[in-house]
């Protein structure tokens, strides 16, 4: 049985921060004895990016890996098993440099968290950078991995959420400044020459946060082709990629944060409206298989022919090609929002417990948020997790509001694709 978020929560509360406080007086010494008798490397060589929970993040944190990149540095990443596939889609770290953890059982995360530990010694790991705001777990791995050099966000004065004293470079976590840019100062930590408290005492432009596009396969591109026009025909529709319009609906987010969601019924009504003023254009309800009855209930209420059940149609790796062919997608804050940045797929993803301001996807994006005096309601400080059962904020979106934003992204993918 795989591992609850809640569960998960409550472990690296009751059992992180003893450990932490544990771990903590063991890495000074070990700090210090390899002060004795190394003097370190002079920048970073073999740099090792922990993100475990989020795959939406391994876009996000893709220009700050190709700025460690530029640098000199072989990339090495951490992840949760279950999210591995994420980190296929731009290719920045090599596969062979790619560590798992199976958080499916507590066995499986105990196993695999000590065969990394070996692993990262054995590969000389000489720099860290713990990518999470919160994890105890991750501040631990980052003390015992090995490396000297270990960077991440530090609480200085802060209250809560405590972590130990696991980093030898604490950067300062700015929740006013987009996550893109607080993870290449994270970057800048880890290559400056000289010691900040804290760190990064530098401006970060707008021209940094550069997301590279996937290299699209043709052939798999023709095979999501000929899939969806087989699909189409099948339901008796009338669909040639390329003349038609492909619309994308994801309705689901997430068990992390299920206030993400905007009601099925509003996606079934938007799907409506679309197809009400588009009456040619194919409408795909992406999402996982397992989200398979919760997209066919979207189709169901929606009722609309040219509206089909797209759901686990497609494999991860087959999500570029999907974007590229497709003119829009509106999604709750969620992955796809990120994946779709890689591709020219115009977006519009909807806000409600999260702000744009600091998760907005870097893409061809619109973000819609209610803008309410409680949202956002979950950061860093509080575990990601809020209080409410009624997300007024997402309620409060309506579906002329992302109709209005559709038509817009609309319009203009009809001029770069010269429709």
């Amino acid at each position: 049985m795989a591992i609850s978020v809640n569960t998960m929560r409550a472990i690296d509360h009751w059992v992180g921060v003893p450990l932490c406080a544990l771990i903590s007086p063991v890495v000074a010494l070990m700090d210090g004895i390899q002060n004795i008798f190394t003097s370190g490397p002079h920048k970073p060589k073999k740099l090792l990016f922990i993100e475990l929970s989020e795959m939406g993040s391994a876009i996000l944190v893709d220009p700050a890996m190709r700025n460690a990149q530029a640098r000199g540095a072989e990339l090495y990443f951490l992840i949760f098993k279950s999210n591995r596939a994420s980190l296929t889609l731009l290719n920045t770290v090599k596969s062979e440099n790619i560590f798992t953890i199976d958080s499916s059982s507590i066995g499986g995360l105990i196993k695999d968290t000590l065969s990394f530990l070996i692993l990262a010694r054995r590969h000389r790991i000489d720099t860290v950078i713990d990518l999470e705001l919160f994890s105890r777990f991750t501040a631990i791995l980052t003390g015992l991995c090995g490396a000297r050099r270990r960077v991440g966000y530090h609480i200085f004065h802060g209250e809560g959420l405590w972590r130990g004293f696991m980093l030898s470079r604490k950067v300062h976590y700015n929740p006013h400044m987009h996550i893109t840019k607080n993870f290449l100062s994270l970057i800048h930590a880890a290559f400056a020459t000289e010691i900040e408290v804290p760190f990064s005492k530098i401006q970060i432009s707008d021209s940094e946060v550069r997301l590279e596009q996937a290299v699209i396969n043709p052939t798999v591109l023709e095979t999501v082709r000929t899939r969806i026009e087989k699909l189409a025909k099948a339901s008796d529709i009338t669909f040639t990629s390329g003349k038609e319009r492909l619309i994308l609906i994801n309705p689901n987010a997430s068990d992390l944060l299920p206030q993400r969601r905007w009601a099925q019924q509003r996606f079934s009504e938007l799907i409506q409206a679309i197809h009400q003023r588009y009456p040619h254009d194919l409408i795909l309800i992406t999402g996982s298989p397992a989200e398979f009855n919760y997209v066919e209930k979207v189709r169901s209420v929606a009722n609309i022919k040219n509206a089909l059940n797209f759901a686990g149609q497609v494999s991860f790796a087959e999500l570029p090609p999907l974007y590229t062919l497709s003119n829009v997608m509106v999604t709750n804050d969620s992955g796809p929002g990120h994946f779709s940045a890689v591709t020219p797929l115009r977006t519009v993803v909807l806000f409600g417990p999260e702000t744009p301001a600091l998760y907005g996807s870097i893409g061809n994006s619109i973000p819609i948020t209610a803008n309410l005096a409680c949202s956002p309601c979950v950061s860093a400080a509080n575990h990601r997790k809020t209080p409410c059962n009624d997300n007024v904020c997402m309620q409060a979106i309506t579906v002329t509001q992302v109709l209005d934003k559709v038509n817009l992204q609309l319009e203009a993918a009809d001029k770069t694709k010269g429709h």
